[in-house]
C-alpha cells in the first residue's frame, strides 16, 4: 500500500494552492488601481482566468483522486477525527469548485462583455442584475471564508506533522517515498 499520494496528486495539490493564491492576489492588488485603468482590467482578466483555471483543476483532482487509494495516516487517527477531516476535505472541494461557478455564473448574469484568457465569453441577453448581485456577495463572501478554510487546512497539517508526529503532511509533499 502506497504510504504517499501519487505523484499526480500531489503536483495538482500544489499547483491549485499556487493558483488560489494567485487569484486572491489579483482580486487584493485590483484595488490599488483607478477603475478603467490598463492594470486593474489585466489584474480583472487574471482573475477570472486563473479562477477558470481553479475550477478546471478542482474537477481534475476529483477525478484524480477517484482513481487513487488515500495512503493512510500512521499512526490512525480516532474515528471522529477521521470523520472531521472528511467533512473539512469535502467542504474544501466544494469552496473551490463553487467560487469560480458563482465568478462565472455572476458575469453571465450581469449582462455585460466579459473575457477570460481573452477570450469574450457568453453573458446572458436579458441581465438579471438583482441575481448577479446576489451571485457576486455568495461568491465573495466564500472567497473570505476560503482564506479561513486555507488557514485551518494548513494549522491542521502542521498540528499533524508537529503535534500528532503523523504522516499526513508528508504524505503531499513533493519528493521521494
Amino acid at each position: 500500500m502506497r504510504t504517499r499520494y501519487s505523484s499526480a496528486q500531489i503536483v495538482l495539490h500544489w499547483l491549485v494552492f499556487v493558483l488560489v493564491v494567485l487569484t486572491y492576489t489579483t482580486m487584493d492588488l485590483k484595488g490599488a488601481f483607478a477603475k478603467g485603468s490598463f492594470a486593474r482590467e489585466l489584474l480583472t482578466l487574471t482573475h477570472y482566468s486563473l479562477g477558470f483555471c481553479v475550477l478546471f483543476l478542482m474537477c481534475v483532482r476529483l477525478f484524480v483522486r477517484a482513481m487513487y487509494v488515500t495512503p493512510a495516516i500512521k499512526p490512525a487517527l480516532p474515528q471522529w477525527q477521521h470523520c472531521l477531516s472528511v467533512t473539512l476535505h469535502t467542504i474544501v472541494y466544494l469552496t473551490f469548485i463553487g467560487l469560480p461557478v458563482l465568478g462565472i455564473l455572476s458575469q453571465y448574469f450581469g449582462g455585460h462583455d466579459w473575457t477570460m484568457f481573452t477570450i469574450r465569453m457568453p453573458r446572458s441577453y436579458l441581465a438579471d442584475l438583482p441575481l448577479q448581485k446576489q451571485l457576486k456577495t455568495l461568491h465573495e463572501w466564500l472567497a473570505n471564508t476560503g482564506y479561513y478554510l486555507i488557514g485551518l487546512h494548513a494549522f491542521a497539517a502542521l498540528w499533524h506533522h508537529y503535534g500528532r508526529r503523523d504522516n499526513t503532511l508528508i504524505r503531499m509533499l513533493p519528493g521521494k517515498d
